[in-house]
């Protein structure tokens, strides 16, 4: 399941264009949509931490994926700032991938893609549960973990599985996955981001 740079940049790159084609044409009202994945952030906060993710990046501000105080020093710093400004600042940039805007406008977006899937077999490979799980993702096997036989299986959708990889689903989703067996060891190990404070219905 290996991304080489050259994949990941178009992939970034599609998710960005898809993302700017729909915030330009939102209105003031849309703009301020709560956005469920982000408790507190409207479209237009998430698209201002969108936006400074590479601005931050390219100046040496970020080593590694921000922490809370850092992303809420991103949305103050975009406040207020015109939507084209920060579309275009995010178009001389590298994008960053995220989708919970279009949820929130309620325009869901693709989600049987090529970026998807790639997205997500890649974050799956490098899951790092205590003990052998075997995920079975439409027709794909992914095996992780310790060496030896899958204690632990689970069944997703590529989907589904880059939503909580990212930190988009409670704890109490993630128990309730399709799994073959009691979760309760793998469950603080799934997520990047995360998990979500809160069940989160898309």
């Amino acid at each position: 399941m290996a991304v080489d740079a050259a994949d990941l940049a178009r992939m970034y790159r599609e998710t960005r264009e898809r993302l700017t084609a729909l915030v330009a044409g939102l209105d003031e009202v849309e703009l301020g949509a709560p956005v469920p994945a982000c408790p507190g952030w409207s479209v237009a906060d998430v698209i201002g931490h969108l936006a400074a993710i590479p601005e931050d990046a390219l100046a040496g501000r970020l080593t590694g994926p921000p922490s809370e105080e850092e992303t809420a020093a991103q949305v103050n710093r975009f406040r207020g700032r015109p939507m084209t400004q920060t579309l275009a600042g995010w178009t001389d940039l590298a994008p960053r991938f995220e989708e919970d805007i279009r949820g929130a406008v309620g325009q869901p977006g693709a989600r049987d893609t090529e970026v998807i899937r790639e997205m997500s077999g890649w974050l799956l490979t490098r899951l790092s549960p205590p003990v052998r799980l075997r995920v079975a993702v439409e027709g794909t096997r992914i095996r992780v973990g310790p060496d030896g036989e899958p204690v632990l299986g689970l069944t997703t959708t590529w989907y589904e599985a880059f939503r909580w990889r990212m930190g988009r689903r409670s704890r109490d989703q993630l128990a309730a996955l399709d799994w073959s067996g009691d979760p309760g060891p793998v469950l603080d190990h799934l997520v990047i981001f995360g998990p979500a404070r809160a069940d989160i219905i898309e």
